[in-house]
């Protein structure tokens, strides 16, 4: 027999059970795939608020005092680094402000590239991410993101190729740990064309999810980055239900810069429209300059002013 068919099979049954079981045993798999929302609960808002930790600016304060300001601003979730999580110091402060950790972010893959052409890194960097797989499942978190490399490593073949071997790695640990890997789209060289216009399609990089006929792979789309480059309504639309999960920050085309979330150019209401089109429900991560309690309640306040998270679930079902 064919040995990719073969593989492609036993994929395609891993995937049948796992998403079988997560969906009658956990209640893990919303509409999108992986809202981590309780199925049914039409009251609950359509978008779950969270933010990077290093967002939250707290001089001389623990992880649970950062963790209790996150919480008063009006967030429900905080991602934290991986792989350098304290874990027992972070379930603590979770369990002692309520505040959810939904996931990581791969803070390595910047300098330690999966598609680094020297093997010696990509074998590092693999221990990172596998590392950070697990710090993601000790803390409860069900997404880490990941950059999967660099365009300037190599040619466009060499680099894709290095970023599939990287997952296909990885994988079958994310699928034990029950933790996603989401890839964000990001100003890296890779799945769009740095120099290009602003027309671009984000058919690359559904292609590249594509590649692992997994449930455990998908996108933390990130609304505001690529608005340089294509619509994101339109990203999302062609992503659809790779999307598990959401980055949002402004960006004025006009300026060419990054902004406050309602500060730039980008048409908010087209991008609700488009999620509610793709029917994502789920985790909304702000990624933008921080700072105290005043400044994340301004974050707060901006997520619901672009894209009314607080609404319920029924009403944009």
């Amino acid at each position: 027999m064919n040995k990719i068919l073969t593989t492609d099979r036993r994929r395609f049954c891993q995937m049948g059970l796992a998403a079988a079981g997560l969906a009658t045993t956990t209640g893990l798999l919303g509409q999108n795939g992986f809202a981590d929302q309780p199925s049914g609960d039409g009251d609950k808002p359509w978008l779950r608020k969270t933010l990077k930790i290093g967002m939250i600016k707290l001089k001389d304060g623990s992880l649970e005092d950062k963790f209790r300001l996150a919480k008063e601003a009006g967030f429900e979730g905080v991602e934290l680094n991986a792989p350098t999580v304290n874990v027992e110091e972070a379930n603590a402060a979770s369990k002692a402000t309520g505040l959810i950790i939904d996931g990581t972010v791969g803070k390595y893959h910047w300098q330690t590239r999966h598609t680094d052409p020297d093997p010696a890194v990509r074998k590092e960097a693999m221990k990172l991410l596998k590392k950070g797989i697990e710090n993601t499942a000790a803390v409860g978190g069900r997404t880490m993101l990941l950059v999967p490399g660099h365009g300037k490593d190599g040619t466009d073949q060499e680099v894709y190729d290095r970023a599939v071997a990287a997952i296909e790695e990885a994988l079958p640990l994310a699928e034990r740990n029950l933790v996603s890997i989401v890839i964000e789209n990001v100003w890296n060289d890779f799945c769009y064309d740095h120099e290009g216009g602003n027309d671009q399609t984000a058919d690359r990089l559904a292609k590249f999810v594509d590649e692992f006929r997994s449930i455990w792979v998908g996108v933390q789309f990130d609304i505001g980055n690529h608005w340089k480059y294509g619509d994101p309504a339109e990203w999302i639309h062609t992503l659809g239900r790779r999307i598990h999960k959401l980055d949002i920050k402004g960006f004025s085309r006009a300026e060419g810069k990054f902004t406050k979330i309602t500060e730039g150019d980008i048409n908010w209401p087209s991008v609700e429209k488009a999620l509610h089109d793709i029917k994502f429900t789920g985790w909304l991560a702000a990624e933008v300059s921080g700072g105290g309690l005043e400044r994340l309640k301004e974050i707060n306040d901006h997520l619901e002013e672009s894209l009314h998270c607080s609404k319920s679930i029924s009403s944009v079902g």
